[in-house]
C-alpha cells in the first residue's frame, strides 16, 4: 500500500519498488511506474496501484477420484502482473487518494480466479484417476496437469497475469480411507518385521545348533584324544612293566648265577681247605703214628699246657713230689706214672690257684 500524506490541501504519495503506479489527472496520464513519489490534488486525481512482485496463492479443493473416493488436493500457484496498465484497466486496482487503500478486493479476484482455473484442470485429471493410482503418481500429474492448463487458460494473459510455477503439495484421501489404505502396508511392514525377527530367531538358533555341534564335536574329539591317551598310557605301563620284569629277570638270573658262582666258589674253597685240614691232619696222625709214646706224651703235655687257664701259683704237697720222683726213676713205666701224677697235681693246683 502507498504512503500518502497531506501537506496544505495537497497530498504526496510515495510508492515501493514493487508497486506500479498510475496517476490520472483530467482523463490524462500523468505518472506511470513502479516506485514512483510525487504531488497530487485529491479532488482530481485519479490512483492505481498494481503489484508487480511474486506471489504465492494456496489452492485448496476437493475433488473425486474414478472410483468415487474424495480426495484434498494442496497446491501453490505462483503468479505475477506483468502488464500492470493491462490488469488495472481489466480489473479495479484503484486506490484511496487520502488513505491509499484499495477501494475493492484485486487480489481477491486474481485468487479466485486461480484458483477456480487449477481446480477445473485437476478435477479433470483426477476424475478418470483410480484412488490408488491418485496417490501414488496424483502430485506429479497434477502439477503438469495444471501448469500446462493455466499456461493455455487465455483468460490469465488478458488479464495481465503470468504463472510463475505450480507446486502440489499433498493429494490425500478422507481419513477413513486413509486409514484402511495404510493397514495393508501396515499388515505389510508387521509381516516383513515378523518375517524379519524370525529370520534372526533362525539364524541365532542356526547359529546356536552350530555352536553345540561344535561343542559336542570338540567333546567328542576330546574324549577319543582321552581314550588314545589313557591306551598309550596303558601300553606304556604294560611296556614298562614288561621292561621292569625283563630287567628284574635279568637281574634274578644274574644274581642267581652270582650267588651259584659264590657258592660254587665257596664250595671250591671250604673243599680245598677240607682237602688241606685234611691233609694235614694225615700228616698230623702219621708223624703222631711214627713218633714214640714219651714224645707223645710230652706233646700232650704241651698241648695240655697251652689250653689250661693261667696258674697263679702252684702248691706241691710232699706226697705228690715224693710219688712223681718215684715214678721218675722207674722208667718209662714210672713215666706213665708221673704224668699221671703230674696231671693230677696240675689239677690240684689249677684248682687251688
Amino acid at each position: 500500500m502507498a504512503d500518502i500524506t497531506r501537506r496544505l490541501g495537497l497530498r504526496h504519495l510515495r510508492s515501493a519498488p514493487t508497486a506500479h503506479i498510475r496517476h490520472h489527472q483530467g482523463g490524462r496520464l500523468r505518472h506511470d511506474g513502479p516506485g514512483l513519489s510525487f504531488w497530487f490534488r485529491p479532488l482530481s486525481a485519479t490512483l492505481s496501484e498494481v503489484p508487480v512482485d511474486d506471489r504465492e496463492l494456496a489452492v485448496v479443493f476437493h475433488a473425486r477420484t474414478a472410483d468415487f473416493q474424495d480426495v484434498t488436493v494442496q497446491a501453490t500457484v505462483t503468479y505475477r502482473i506483468s502488464d500492470p496498465a493491462l490488469a488495472a484497466a481489466r480489473l479495479d486496482f484503484s486506490v484511496d487518494p487520502d488513505t491509499g487503500a484499495w477501494r475493492s478486493a484485486p487480489l481477491e479476484q486474481l485468487s479466485t480466479l486461480l484458483t477456480e482455473s487449477a481446480q477445473q484442470h485437476a478435477l479433470d485429471l483426477l476424475a478418470r484417476t483410480p484412488l490408488a493410482t491418485a496417490l501414488a503418481d496424483g502430485v506429479t500429474a497434477v502439477r503438469e496437469r495444471v501448469t500446462e492448463g493455466l499456461a493455455a487458460e487465455p483468460r490469465l494473459p488478458a488479464t495481465g497475469l503470468d504463472v510463475v510455477a505450480v507446486r502440489v503439495v499433498a493429494i490425500r484421501p478422507e481419513p477413513e480411507v486413509e486409514r484402511a489404505l495404510r493397514t495393508p502396508a501396515r499388515e505389510r511392514v508387521q509381516q516383513d518385521a515378523d518375517r524379519a525377527t524370525y529370520e534372526r530367531r533362525a539364524v541365532a538358533v542356526e547359529r546356536e545348533r552350530a555352536i553345540a555341534e561344535n561343542e559336542l564335536a570338540s567333546r567328542i574329539e576330546l574324549a577319543r584324544q582321552e581314550e588314545r591317551l589313557v591306551e598309550q598310557r596303558g601300553t606304556n605301563a604294560r611296556r614298562e612293566a614288561e621292561e621292569n620284569a625283563a630287567a628284574d629277570a635279568v637281574r634274578a638270573e644274574a644274581e642267581a648265577a652270582r650267588t651259584v658262582r659264590i657258592a660254587q666258589a665257596e664250595a671250591e674253597a671250604a673243599r680245598a681247605v677240607g682237602e688241606a685240614r685234611a691233609a694235614a691232619q694225615t700228616a698230623w696222625l702219621a708223624a703222631h703214628a711214627s713218633a714214640d709214646a714219651a714224645t707223645l706224651h710230652a706233646l700232650a703235655a704241651t698241648r695240655l699246657a697251652e689250653n689250661v687257664p693261667r696258674i697263679e701259683s702252684l702248691t706241691l704237697s710232699p706226697d705228690v713230689v715224693t710219688g712223681l720222683l718215684a715214678r721218675l726213676g722207674r722208667g718209662s713205666g714210672g713215666a706213665g706214672n708221673a704224668g699221671n701224677a703230674g696231671d693230677g697235681a696240675a689239677e690240684d693246683g689249677g684248682a687251688r690257684s
